[in-house]
């Protein structure tokens, strides 16, 4: 008896082992130079959004130029879970790539780039992200293997919401959907609103039965959620700029050629400018529609805005470091008068 179950044991050891050399001899063939490499591809946005479009144009270029020795698998509109889950998903390489916004979890000086008014124009923006300190705050996620490879654009956020909006006072108050990053929750703070966190995916639904009075985006995911179905008013208020910083998992990047990994990084690049164009190019024609559609478009004075949120500073220089929100603003002065 006892010679069977040794018999038998030692089966089942040979046969996990034999597994296990499957397993890993087929990771190692998944990045080899010479076999098809597999990017799985996450982001949030609806397959209307231009960030979908920008991701699927990334897929064309990267199988168009990779010969087809790269496939690339993407899975939108929250498919994978919530934006917080996709990136996790990537800290553990079950994703490899995702386009999101919620990467302060891991460091709160990716959002330095989203103070409040931070930013003038789209250019001034552009170039400082894809400056030396876009690279720097980037390469602050790297302790929880992530690789940020460029920026797409969200763009400037605005408010929406059932009554008008034309100065501060008018947010005192009022439930207002925020993504759940501190620098957001505390500008609508100091703005005197009622920040609400909750799930991008959740906010239509919401806002139909009333759980929050209003909430604010750029205009893009405004107009390709139909959050005007849910709203009356679109206020100008261009508060914050956001960016959606596309990431790689670290040690699946690693273990890719050079010559792949600058494929990648180049195409990132190339498609981040796509991104923006694209947005900048359909915005205007998204709001016209919008107030066909019945949105009250209101562009209020912004100054009285920029100044109750001043506070937000005073209280990111102590997250982010005085060095780095000086230097930001350094930046950015000095692409102002350029």
């Amino acid at each position: 008896m006892k010679l069977i179950r040794f018999i038998a044991l030692t089966g089942v050891f040979l046969l996990a082992g034999s597994l296990l050399y499957i397993i890993f001899a087929s990771g190692k063939v998944a990045n080899s130079n010479d076999d098809k490499i597999t990017i799985r591809f996450g982001h949030g946005a609806a397959e209307t959004n231009e960030r979908h479009l920008a991701v699927m144009k990334f897929k064309e270029l990267v199988e168009e130029r990779s010969d087809g020795n790269i496939e690339v698998l993407v899975y939108p509109n929250e498919l994978l879970g919530s934006e917080g889950e996709m990136i996790e998903s990537v800290t553990l390489n079950d994703l490899q790539m995702v386009a999101a916004s919620a990467f302060s979890q891991y460091d709160q000086r990716i959002s330095v780039f989203e103070l409040p008014y931070l930013f003038d124009s789209h250019e001034e923006a552009w170039n400082t992200l894809d400056g030396e300190l876009g690279d720097e705050v980037g390469s602050y996620l790297l302790d929880h293997h992530l690789r940020v490879l460029g920026y797409f654009e969200n763009g400037f956020r605005h408010i929406t919401a059932n009554k008008p909006i034309e100065r501060p006072d008018d947010l005192a108050g009022l439930k207002i959907r925020t993504p759940e990053f501190p620098i957001s929750l505390t500008t609508f703070q100091a703005l005197g609103a009622s920040p609400t966190p909750m799930a991008f995916g959740e906010l239509y639904m919401a806002l139909q039965q009333k759980t929050v009075d209003a909430q604010e985006n750029p205009v893009p995911n405004i107009y390709a959620n139909k959050l005007y179905e849910v709203q009356d008013y679109l206020i100008m208020s261009g508060h914050q700029y956001s960016s959606v910083p596309v990431a790689v998992n670290e040690e699946f990047w690693q273990s890719l050629s050079p010559e792949t990994q600058n494929l990648l990084q180049t195409t990132a690049k190339e498609v981040a400018q796509y991104h923006r164009d694209l947005v900048l190019e359909n915005e205007q024609a998204m709001i016209q529609e919008l107030e066909e559609a019945g949105t009250i478009i209101l562009t209020p004075d912004t100054e009285p805005f920029r100044k109750k949120a001043e506070p937000v500073y005073d209280s990111f220089r102590k997250r982010f470091g005085e060095d780095l929100v000086n230097r930001v603003l350094d930046a950015v002065a000095v692409e102002r008068i350029r």
